[in-house]
């Protein structure tokens, strides 16, 4: 099979200088892909799957979860320093409210700082002397051939990921047969099972891959277990909770293993609003941005 690449730039690559709450919208990174698909010039397209809104296009469907890659978070610092190594006020940039929420809680004496560009640029960034260190994914570091530049994992109960980090998501059109016919050599029947709960749970909430929402899959015995939380930006308040699916959850696949999975991430989803999700997902709208004014580092 030949295939060629058709390489394309979206809004969420062209708009660099602008922390990515700030632009606003979803689809940032996934619709000039999308376009593509319904015109024709694409028989697929390739995504990061935590870009990807949970409300997909009439005629186009996720066609297949390949393998998953580590979803964790990870701490890459200018001199080998551990996050509580760090003096404070260090200079720790990330483009994600998620995680910037997170880490002023972790340690709020730190001074966050909107950092946009692909992942060379942003490591340049941080060599050139103006961060003290960045928190990116643990999956673009290893995908990169860059695992030995990272300081530290953050484990999913210290700095929890975001909704379908690690996984790719390849999207085609729902009428295509021949193309969904090959794609389906690539599914990952636990890949599918935990992006479909954790965007599940996302999609309850009415949020997208801007708001601070975070969610890690886990197997516990036979079963899938589902963490999630909701934070206030500024880190000031914090809503966590853990679902599990029935006995042998973790082993179904197909379209049982779909609604499985679906349901748990509703359930998950109710369990946050019943702790007090929804007043904090409420003020997103009404709340200044928690970045400062973009600068260059």
């Amino acid at each position: 099979m030949q295939v060629e690449l058709l390489t394309l730039r979206t809004t969420g690559d062209r708009v660099r200088s602008v922390p990515l709450p700030e632009i606003g919208g979803k689809g940032l990174f996934t619709k000039e892909l999308e376009d593509a698909l319904r015109e024709g010039r694409a028989h697929f397209a390739v995504h990061s799957l935590k870009d990807l809104p949970t409300e997909l296009p009439d005629g186009l469907l996720l066609a297949c979860v390949p393998p998953r890659e580590d979803p964790r978070d990870v701490w890459v610092s200018r001199d080998g320093k551990r996050l509580v190594e760090l003096p404070r006020q260090a200079r720790v940039g990330t483009s994600s409210l998620r995680r910037a929420a997170q880490l002023r809680r972790l340690r709020a004496d730190l001074a966050i700082v909107p950092l946009r560009g692909n992942l060379n640029t942003r490591l340049r960034k941080l060599r050139e002397g103006a961060l003290d260190a960045i928190v990116l994914a643990a999956a673009g570091m290893h995908r990169m051939g860059l695992g030995n530049e990272i300081t530290e994992y953050f484990p999913p109960e210290t700095l929890c990921p975001a909704v379908g980090q690690g996984a790719l998501g390849i999207e085609a059109r729902a009428a295509d047969a021949e193309t969904l016919e090959h794609l389906a050599a690539l599914e990952d029947p636990w890949a599918r099972l935990t992006v479909t709960a954790e965007r599940a749970l996302l999609k309850h909430l009415g949020g997208g891959c801007q708001v601070p929402i975070a969610a890690s899959s886990t197997r516990q015995d036979d079963r899938i277990a589902l963490t999630a939380l909701v934070v206030r930006p500024d880190g000031s308040e914090l809503v966590q909770g853990t679902e599990l699916g029935p006995a042998g959850s973790a082993n179904l696949q197909g379209e049982a293993a779909i609604r499985m999975a679906e349901a748990l991430g509703r359930a998950a989803a109710e369990r946050l609003l019943a702790q007090g999700a929804g007043p904090i997902l409420a003020s997103l709208a009404q709340e200044p941005s928690p970045f400062p004014t973009p600068q260059t580092p």
